[in-house]
């Protein structure tokens, strides 16, 4: 595979459920956390969490060298929630990388092409010659067959189905135990709803739910 390259040693951003998981991915993966930021730590009060140092508020990072420390976005990817993406885009402006994080009981093809910031959690499979781009989560056993394009800022919810030469566009949501049938494209903003089978491609800002080609119309972050 091709990951972006990033800094081995990392600061976790974020204090969450999604933060939790991360943590022992990352630790899995052989990097080597140093430290979370989270704003519920800006009083610094607590001085641990999970067994790392706790750095302070989200004001903290400003404080990292980039060219040092790596960040790893500790944010979940929620529907209506643009936060994970505001992260990733104001530290990436401000030098800071943010490694690509495969779980080693995972299963990812050498041929495919990671970016910045690729969560892929465990059971967790992508297929040859498919790309995922830039602060996307692959989550617990989602599947991504074969020559797929994944794009930037989406979240691949646990279990759900990618058939091959699909196209997922940016900030899209597949939810859990959703299917993609093969050949399909999913606009950008789009919402594929838990359980649901996709057999029609689907416009941007739009919802489908069951095996419906959409169902309304999403509003935009």
């Amino acid at each position: 595979m091709k990951p972006a390259e990033a800094a081995k040693t990392l600061v976790l951003v974020g204090a969450g459920g999604h933060a939790k998981v991360l943590l022992s991915l990352a630790k899995s993966a052989g990097f080597e956390v140093i430290g979370v930021c989270a704003p519920e730590f800006e009083s610094r009060e607590i001085k641990e969490w999970r067994g790392i140092k706790v750095l302070g508020g989200d004001s903290s990072i400003e404080q990292l060298d980039p060219q040092r420390i790596g960040l790893i976005n500790g944010i979940g990817h929620v529907m209506h929630n643009s936060v994970r993406k505001t992260i990733f885009e104001r530290y990436r402006t401000k030098g800071f990388s943010f490694p690509a994080l495969i779980h080693p009981f995972s299963s990812v093809d050498p041929s495919v092409s990671l970016g910045q910031g690729v969560q892929v959690m465990a059971g967790a499979v992508i297929q040859a010659d498919s790309v995922i781009g830039e602060n996307t989560i692959i989550n617990s056993r989602a599947s991504i067959d074969h020559d797929c394009i994944v794009n930037a800022n989406v979240h691949i919810a646990p279990g759900a189905v990618v058939c091959g030469s699909s196209t997922i566009g940016c900030d899209a949501f597949i939810g859990a135990g959703a299917t993609i049938v093969q050949s399909l494209v999913v606009g950008e903003n789009a919402v594929v709803g838990a359980g649901s089978v996709l057999v029609r491609s689907l416009p941007a800002n739009c919802m489908s739910l069951g095996i419906k080609p959409y169902v309304t119309q999403r509003q935009q972050n």
